[in-house]
């Protein structure tokens, strides 16, 4: 059979992985799609790449050369942001292509309008590479765990947000400084607003939980809370309490509705994913008849994003006969079967709590706060208490509590704040224990 010829929209670290994976791996390729892939069209703003061999493909700055090419079977969109690629992506379905993205946030924002055309025009839209890299999570999701009702999903799904965390942690070193070099080492951009804000891990919370849950994507939803407050204090306090913060995307089905949050969380330095590090992504699931499965791997870089892509683009060669009927769902449930739960706001999720106050150092203040938390109804886990620095006259305390709904906990942090021995305001951050409950 002749090969599948495919348009790829970009030419920067993706496009060209993919290009190359796409030619050093042609044999193995060919035998699990059953055919060829090859690219034969590509569009860049400055027509530079990575790419080792450029032989027989025809390159142009403009994209819609590429969607209107008539020989391409599938687009790659590896362009990011939303414009033009939106534009770009549904003009190619409206040309009768499949599509292959690495676009968190164009599926993440218009995912709903993008699947809603290609079932109307019986294309494929496949989108492995928008969450976690090279990481085979949407597929393990939608396919390997069909059988399962997903309980909750909890992923570091930011690489740059994750080595800031681990340098904190581990060189005692504050956020600013490992930022600066986090930018230097090209993992933040010079505006790393998308990354340290949580905004970037939305988008990808968002694709997770809608195919966990069968929900339609809600980006707008998701509660979301950046790293940058986080300082190196308490990174160390967490250690000393047997936890490690990291910048955590979490998603939970309740009989009240779902969870969609992303801020920094203390988890149990047990845990395995407590104990990823540096610019790696991982994300735990847990099924209601598997347990506890966890997926690790670069999340970010040429050619682990290009692995996936090109995962796609098999997938995509072995069904381009099959009836379009017979697929496997863009978001895993049938369209028609989509669940109406609603997302809760983050005032109704619960979740455990680390808090750190500066209190005078005086008989009496603790058993004021202690008492909040008791006419609040919010359990107390431990308390640590620090001396005050020489000629200081608050001590730092750290408070660990239970499980309580947020609501409770932001009328008791504000009861406390008002109190005349505390001193600014109370550092919060929410904990996460994961276990197989």
């Amino acid at each position: 059979m002749n090969p599948v010829k495919v348009g790829l929209l970009g030419l920067g670290t993706v496009g060209s992985g993919t290009a190359n994976v796409l030619a050093r791996n042609a044999g193995e390729i060919s035998r699990r799609a059953g055919r060829g892939i090859i690219v034969t069209h590509a569009a860049s703003r400055s027509l530079r790449s990575s790419i080792n061999d450029t032989s027989g493909i025809k390159f142009t700055t403009d994209p819609q050369d590429v969607v209107d090419d008539p020989e391409i079977s599938v687009v790659c969109e590896l362009m990011g942001g939303y414009e033009p690629a939106r534009a770009l992506v549904l003009r190619a379905i409206a040309n009768g292509k499949h599509v292959v993205t690495a676009n968190k946030a164009l599926i993440a924002r218009h995912g709903n309008e993008i699947f809603a055309l290609a079932r109307e025009k019986g294309v494929m839209v496949a989108f492995e590479a928008a969450v976690g890299g090279g990481i085979p999570i949407i597929k393990a999701i939608r396919e390997g765990l069909a059988g399962n009702r997903i309980e909750w999903l909890a992923g570091i799904i930011n690489g740059t947000g994750n080595f800031i965390l681990t340098e904190m942690r581990d060189k005692g070193r504050d956020f600013a400084d490992v930022l600066a070099e986090a930018q230097a080492l090209g993992y933040a951009e010079a505006d790393p607003t998308f990354d340290v804000e949580g905004i970037d891990a939305a988008h990808k919370l968002t694709i997770l939980a809608s195919i966990a849950f069968g929900i339609p994507l809600q980006f707008d939803k998701v509660y979301t809370e950046g790293i940058s407050r986080i300082t190196r204090e308490d990174v160390a306090y967490a250690e000393q309490l047997g936890y490690r913060i990291k910048h955590l995307g979490l998603a939970r089905a309740t009989p009240a509705g779902i969870e969609l949050r992303v801020h920094p969380t203390l988890i149990p330095e047990r845990r395995l994913i407590a104990n990823v590090d540096g610019v790696m992504n991982a994300v735990l699931v847990k099924g209601d008849a598997v347990g506890p499965t966890l997926y690790y791997g670069a999340g970010a870089g040429a050619e682990p994003t290009g692995s996936a892509v090109v995962a796609d683009l098999v997938d995509v060669v072995r069904t381009l006969t099959t009836d379009p009927n017979n697929r496997v769902p863009h978001l895993a449930f049938q369209p028609d079967a989509l669940s109406s739960q609603p997302v809760l706001p983050v005032d109704e999720i619960v979740t455990a709590y680390y808090l750190r106050l500066r209190a005078a150092d005086k008989p009496g203040v603790l058993a004021d706060v202690t008492r909040i938390f008791a006419e609040a109804g919010i359990s107390i886990e431990s308390i640590l208490q620090k001396e005050p620095p020489a000629g200081s006259p608050d001590a730092t305390v750290i408070i660990l509590t239970q499980r309580v709904r947020e609501r409770q906990m932001n009328g008791a942090i504000a009861r406390i704040e008002a109190l005349d021995s505390i001193t600014g305001a109370v550092t919060r951050i929410r904990l996460e224990h994961l276990n197989s409950n």
